[in-house]
C-alpha cells in the first residue's frame, strides 16, 4: 500500500483484474490484505470467523508492531470498532440512540440553518479570493465536524484543532513521532471536553456517555469513553467530508447529470449513493482480522492477518455494478438488478452515522446548488492535490468558482 494515497481507482482495477483478495504490505513491511471484490467484501464483512478485538492481530500481539506505527490506532483504540460479540453491542447501544432515524431528522433544521450559513460564507470566501474559494474549507468540512461537535457536546474553539488531529491520524504517511504526538494529544483534547462535560453536563452524547461510566460503572470504562469519543470525531466528520467533496467533483464533471437533478428528474439522494458508491469517501478501512485461516474468494488469508476493506474497489467492480462501473451514473440504482454499494459498511459493524451521513451531504448539495447553480471547479481535476493516506479516499483543497449567488 503506498502511504502517500492517491487516487486509488487504477490501482484498484489492475488488483480486481488478478481477483477478489489481494496480499498487500502495509507501512512498516507489515504483511497484511485487502478484500477488493463486491461478493467476496460483503462475505468477508458478516463471516462469524473475522473479528475486530487486537487480540487477534497476530503481528501485535506478538510485539512486532513500533509504537509509531500510523496505523496503530486503527487497531488499539478502544470502541466499537475494536470490539466484537457482547462488547461491541453494549459500546453500541450507549451511542445508537444519537444516530436513530427519528433522532437524525430532529436535527434537519439545525444542519438546514448550519448549511445556510455556511454558504454565506463561501460566498463571502470567494468575493475576497478573486471568485474563488476552498469549498472543502469553507462548507465541506464545517458543516459535518460542526453537527458531530454539537451532538458530543464539544466546544466551538476544540474544532479545529480537532479536525488537524484527526486527518494526522487517518493519515497514511506520518512519522513515527508525529503519530505518537498526534495521538496523545487528541486524547487530551478529548479528556479536556469530557472534563468540562462531567463539570457542566448537557443534552449531549458525551454527557450522556459520562453518566454512563458513573452511574453503571460496568457499561463503560474511561478508556472506552475517550476511545468512542476519538471514534465519533474521526468517523462523525472525515467521512461525510470526503463524500461532500467528491460529490461535487463529480457533479461538476458531469453537468449533463447535475441538470438533470436541478431539473427534478433525479434526486439529491439518488446523487449522494452514487458518489458512495463511485467515489467512496473511504477507500481502505483498517483492520479485521480472521481468527482461523479463512478462504476467501479461493485466496487463503491467514489467521491474524490484518485485513483492509476495499470500500473503493468494491464499488467499481464490474462483477457487481456491471461492465460501465467506472462511469458516474446517478440513474444507476433504478435500473434492474441494481446492487447496493456496500461504502458505509455491511454486518454488526454497519456504519451507525450512516442516516446522519446520508442527510448532512443531500442537504448540503441540494442548498449549495441551488445557491450557486453554475458553481464549478476553479482548476482542472488533474490539478487537485489528494489524500496522503490509503484510508480517505478524496482531495485536500477544493477551489471552486461559485458564481452568482441566488438568494
Amino acid at each position: 500500500m503506498d502511504p502517500a494515497g492517491g487516487c486509488p481507482h487504477a490501482d484498484n482495477e489492475r488488483l480486481l483484474a488478478r481477483g477478489a483478495v489481494a496480499t498487500v504490505v502495509l507501512p512498516g513491511a507489515v504483511e497484511g490484505a485487502a478484500v477488493l471484490g463486491h461478493e467476496a467484501l460483503k462475505e468477508f464483512l458478516a463471516h462469524p470467523d473475522v473479528a475486530k478485538g487486537a487480540q487477534h492481530f497476530t503481528a501485535l500481539r506478538e510485539g512486532n508492531i513500533a509504537a509509531g506505527w500510523p496505523l496503530l490506532t486503527f487497531a488499539t483504540v478502544q470502541g466499537m470498532t475494536t470490539a466484537d460479540g457482547d462488547d461491541h453491542r453494549r459500546l453500541r447501544s450507549l451511542v445508537s440512540k444519537a444516530f436513530t432515524v427519528r433522532r437524525v431528522e430532529q436535527l434537519r433544521p439545525r444542519i438546514e440553518e448550519l448549511t445556510s450559513g455556511l454558504l454565506d460564507g463561501l460566498h463571502a470566501a470567494a468575493e475576497e479570493g478573486g471568485g474563488v474559494a476552498d469549498l472543502r474549507r469553507h462548507f465541506a468540512l464545517p458543516l459535518p465536524m460542526g453537527v458531530i461537535g454539537e451532538l458530543l457536546g464539544v466546544e466551538a474553539e476544540y474544532l479545529d484543532r480537532l479536525h488537524h488531529l484527526s486527518n494526522q491520524v487517518v493519515a497514511t504517511d506520518i512519522g513515527p513521532e508525529q503519530a505518537v504526538a498526534a495521538n496523545r494529544e487528541l486524547v487530551a483534547v478529548l479528556s479536556a471536553v469530557a472534563a468540562a462535560r462531567a463539570e457542566s453536563p448537557g443534552d449531549d452524547l458525551t454527557s450522556a456517555l459520562i453518566a454512563a461510566r458513573d452511574e453503571e460503572g460496568d457499561r463503560l470504562s474511561q478508556q472506552e469513553l475517550i476511545g468512542t469519543l476519538v471514534l465519533m470525531i474521526i468517523a462523525g466528520h472525515e467521512t461525510t467530508l470526503n463524500l461532500i467533496t467528491n460529490a461535487v467533483r463529480a457533479l461538476c464533471g458531469h453537468r449533463d447529470q447535475l441538470e438533470s437533478v436541478q431539473k427534478g428528474e433525479s434526486s439529491w439522494a439518488d446523487v449522494v449513493e452514487e458518489t458512495l458508491r463511485w467515489d467512496a469517501p473511504v477507500s481502505y478501512f483498517p483492520f479485521r482480522y480472521p481468527v482461523r485461516d479463512l478462504t476467501v474468494d479461493g485466496t487463503v488469508i491467514p489467521r491474524g492477518t490484518p485485513v483492509l476493506a476495499g470500500y473503493s474497489a468494491a464499488g467499481r467492480d464490474r462483477a457487481a455494478h456491471g461492465p460501465d462501473a467506472d462511469r458516474f451514473d446517478i440513474t444507476r440504482s433504478g435500473r434492474p438488478g441494481a446492487v447496493r454499494h456496500l461504502s458505509l459498511g455491511h454486518g454488526a459493524h454497519y456504519c451507525l452515522g450512516a442516516p446522519l451521513a446520508r442527510m448532512e451531504a443531500t442537504i448540503a448539495l441540494e442548498r449549495l446548488f441551488t445557491r450557486f447553480p453554475d458553481l464549478d471547479l476553479a482548476v482542472s481535476e488533474a490539478e487537485l492535490i489528494r489524500h496522503a493516506s490509503f484510508v480517505g479516499n478524496s482531495v485536500r483543497a477544493l477551489p471552486v468558482r461559485p458564481g452568482a449567488s441566488r438568494l
